[in-house]
């Protein structure tokens, strides 16, 4: 069955075309990943990324550029951001609400997030540079300030590369092009994790080892059950009678799904959850003595397991609630239904049926935002009670995988449907 769909997406010339489109602009993303800024201890900086867990949940959203100080070392973390920044600002601002109903608002608003992406570059660009320099001595020999203007432009350069690239592929409707460069960078971390196991191998792991790839195949197929899982909310459509011809009358369903934020809410609490350690390394040479007392003591804090899991699944919890607040307006979902004559059976249409759909969306994100969590803090529990730091990232990379697999999938499936139709 595998097999005869793969031949049936390799006889439809656009498709093949566009697929491998896409692995030609993937390898060219590997390729870049491994192209260093001049001027980097690259031992160094290894050995500071494998002493460090912010910095690891940092390099698996660079794609793994990051650890090879590649010029694209900041992957498509500020287009992100940026996406992210307009999103809330729909929440916010109502002009950019209405915005993003229309197409040509959208295309606006698009526009905006990437010309947002080179200032966020550069900031983040320059952050990341100067707290390479102060976490671990000998990453950076002598840098001058022209040098540093140049990795900030290399780096803020590649970043924008990266984005145009994502793009490029999204275009092609085989993938979404900045989920797919996410994935890339992680499966391409895949052999250097099978080797260093392979290298320290020996008979009394054998059992661990089995428990790992257990807990991994069970990740997967919670993944796919929770990504894959809605509450089908049943519609029933008023029957109306213009002259001679009858209009509706017909039943169907509004899916809700459990995990509608997706990955995002991963990407905002590693990004809450990272900042004061990035604010406190910049501190923590400060003359002033109680300020550098207090920036070694968040260090300390946050360096502290138990307290960093606790946060980091608190944060991701509560931003899975919140984000689905953004993406989903039961109150506008209400008013189309009632405009459309559609209504869910047993609640009035209008506020109660807004009321109605917010609440069933409450209760059945709260298997998502558990799920999310406990996915989010798996790579901890997984260190406490084997001590390994193998699968350092491997809940968060697991979900992003799966996830990015999935709507692949679709999207290719979609593609071979619309030809039958058209051959039709």
């Amino acid at each position: 069955m595998i097999f005869d769909k793969l031949e049936q997406i390799w006889k439809a010339k656009d498709l093949r075309n566009s697929i491998l489109f896409v692995l030609g602009m993937l390898v060219i993303f590997r390729l870049a990943a491994h192209i260093p800024v001049p001027g980097v201890n690259a031992v160094a900086l290894k050995n500071l990324f494998a002493s460090n867990q912010f910095l690891g949940l940092m390099n698996l959203f660079s794609g793994g550029g990051m650890e090879n100080f590649s010029i694209v070392m900041m992957g498509v973390g500020p287009y992100i951001t940026s996406s992210i920044i307009f999103q809330l600002l729909g929440m916010i601002i109502p002009s950019v609400e209405e915005m993003q109903k229309e197409e040509s608002g959208r295309q606006k608003i698009n526009m905006w997030t990437r010309w947002a992406t080179v200032p966020l570059a550069v900031l983040q660009s320059y952050g990341m540079i100067t707290l390479l320099r102060k976490g671990s001595a000998g990453i950076l020999g002598n840098v001058t300030p022209f040098d540093f203007a140049l990795m900030i432009l290399t780096i803020t350069a590649g970043s924008i590369f990266l984005m145009w690239i994502g793009e490029l592929i999204t275009e092609k409707k085989v993938g979404n092009g900045i989920s797919l460069l996410i994935f890339a960078g992680i499966v391409a971390s895949l052999p250097t994790t099978v080797q260093q196991i392979a290298t320290t191998f020996d008979m009394s792991q054998l059992l661990m080892l089995i428990g790992f790839v257990a807990i991994a195949v069970i990740t997967v197929v919670g993944v796919v059950i929770i990504n894959e899982g809605q509450r089908n909310v049943p519609v029933q459509y008023a029957r109306q009678v213009r002259g001679n011809r009858t209009f509706g009358g017909t039943s169907t369903h509004l899916p809700l799904r459990v995990n509608m934020a997706g990955v995002i809410p991963i990407i905002f609490a590693i990004s809450v959850v990272l900042f004061p350690s990035m604010v406190a390394q910049f501190l923590i040479h400060a003359k002033t003595a109680w300020i550098a007392s207090a920036a070694s003591n968040v260090i300390t804090l946050f360096n502290n397991q138990l307290f960093y899991g606790i946060v980091y699944f608190v944060l991701v919890f509560a931003f899975t609630y919140f984000y689905t607040e953004v993406i989903f307006h039961p109150a506008q979902i209400a008013e189309n239904l009632q405009k459309q004559g559609g209504f869910i059976p047993g609640i009035r249409p209008g506020k109660p049926t807004s009321d109605y759909l917010a609440y069933t969306t409450h209760k059945i994100i709260l298997a998502g935002a558990l799920f999310l969590g406990l996915i989010a803090v798996l790579p901890l529990l997984m260190k406490y009670f084997t001590g390994m730091q193998a699968f350092a990232v491997g809940g968060t990379s697991l979900l992003i995988v799966v996830s990015v697999v999935i709507e692949t999938v679709k999207q290719v499936e979609a593609q071979m449907t619309m030809r039958e139709y058209d051959g039709i």
